[in-house]
């Protein structure tokens, strides 16, 4: 009897085990956003033959999404069906596939990731969705890596096509993605038994450049301009020391390389940025923050308003471009100067010092408040460095833990500067407000 219940326990857990290792997990829910704008000012220029009858605008915007997930030892699925609109817009061009990936990991931590995959590392100031935008970023990439130990490390592989040519070669124009191909490496490691953890970056994207004629209905290399590829790379590092009260951040990061323009001509890059912040929370119910950007921009921006532009002869580009950010988290909601380029294609850069105060009145009203003084990083002919002085309010709260709502307030206080580097007027006084509404649902979670 003894040796029949030990042989009967041997066959339960065994059993138990295979059950665990043959465990599989579906889940689908819905992720819908309504988001609503109002503009005074601030808005891009029209052409010369636009008539503009009043500085302002205001839109509803709807982004709908379904997320179907699967899960079991070993693999993971994860697919996001979205259409994104403007309400009254005509049509469903919009509707895409966000995010559809398969990731394999084995048991000693390493993994392989396959898809279309909206990428987030660190604090995403150089690689982020973008989320605030609505429209969101994403990236058709294979990803292989290690997490295990406090170590995780990451290399991803990208190669873009407009559609499956076979004599027209591979040349890549208006797509998904400006780049052509992308490499990338990611280490970060968190120390044990101390609250610093740091991450090492490395990108190379490849753009196209030069351009493709039309002759007797064939399409041609350029010979003035034939196509080619250019590389530039971002690369550099993120810590972040965070004890029980406080949270220190920094980054540093170069940018070299070739920038391709729209016209497909090209020019040498040497850019850099840095960046530090500091977070204070002496309670659960408060938060202040207190922080420096520095991008570097381009020499000798032409800033010539009410009269004809003036060519200047770059050779070289200084201005950090943060390609995939989430920017709307680091320079302002209402982010003049890396989601609405320049009107001549250069930047000045950028300094921004910041400070805001947060509060939790309870677990789920959050108050805010943040001052942003805002400076050109190159020195400017005939025009002071200040841009500026921009006041955010902001308010979010938690009805359940499905359905939030947030909402905010942007003044601009804009000064010569900034009117004449924006070739408009209405860019020195601008209000933006602006609410978004996230129900997100889930409809339907199964196990066996």
């Amino acid at each position: 009897m003894r040796k029949f219940l030990i042989l009967l326990s041997l066959a339960t857990s065994t059993a138990s085990w295979a059950q665990k290792d043959t465990l599989n997990k579906i889940s689908v829910g819905l992720e819908l956003v309504t988001h609503g704008e109002t503009c005074g000012g601030g808005l891009p220029k029209p052409d010369d033959n636009v008539v503009r009858t009043e500085d302002k605008s205001h839109f509803l915007f709807g982004r709908n999404r379904l997320v179907v997930d699967y899960e079991r030892p070993g693999l993971q699925a994860h697919a996001v069906l979205q259409n994104k609109a403007v309400w009254g817009m005509s049509g469903n061009q919009a509707l895409n596939l966000y995010e559809g990936w398969v990731k394999m990991t084995a048991k000693n931590g390493l993994f392989a990731q396959v898809g279309r995959v909206a990428l987030a590392y660190d604090d995403e100031r150089i690689v982020g969705p973008n989320d605030f935008a609505t429209a969101s970023l994403s990236h058709d990439i294979v990803r292989v890596g290690y997490e295990g130990h406090g170590h995780k490390a990451h290399a991803i592989f990208a190669y873009n096509q407009n559609g499956d040519e076979v004599y027209n070669g591979t040349y890549y124009d208006n797509g998904a993605q400006i780049y052509k191909t992308m490499h990338a490496l990611w280490y970060h490691y968190d120390m044990p038994k101390f609250p610093l953890g740091a991450s090492l970056l490395f990108m190379n994207f490849g753009m196209q450049a030069g351009d493709y004629i039309e002759v007797d209905d064939q399409k041609m290399e350029d010979p003035d301009n034939p196509p080619c590829t250019k590389y530039q790379q971002i690369w550099g590092a993120y810590v972040n020391y965070h004890p029980k009260h406080f949270t220190i951040e920094g980054s540093y990061y170069r940018q070299t390389g070739k920038m391709v323009f729209p016209n497909k001509h090209f020019l040498p890059i040497k850019a850099w940025m840095a960046s530090v912040k500091a977070t204070v929370k002496p309670s659960d119910k408060y938060e202040f923050v207190l922080g420096y950007d520095h991008l570097s921009g381009d020499d000798y921006v032409p800033v010539a308003y009410g009269g004809p532009m003036v060519m200047v002869l770059h050779d070289q580009l200084g201005g950090f471009a943060p390609l995939y950010g989430s920017r709307t988290k680091f320079y302002g909601i209402m982010d003049y100067f890396y989601e609405s380029a320049y009107t001549n294609g250069f930047t000045p850069g950028l300094q921004n010092a910041f400070v805001g105060a947060f509060s939790n009145p309870n677990s789920k009203l959050r108050l805010g408040a943040t001052y942003h003084y805002l400076a050109v990083a190159t020195q400017l002919d005939n025009f002071n460095s200040t841009l500026g002085h921009s006041v955010e309010l902001e308010a979010s709260y938690q009805f359940t833990k499905d359905i939030g709502l947030s909402a905010g307030y942007t003044m601009m206080f804009g000064t010569d500067t900034m009117m004449n580097l924006k070739q408009d007027g209405s860019n020195k006084r601008a209000r933006w407000g602006w609410f978004t509404l996230a129900i997100s649902p889930s409809l339907f979670t199964a196990k066996w």
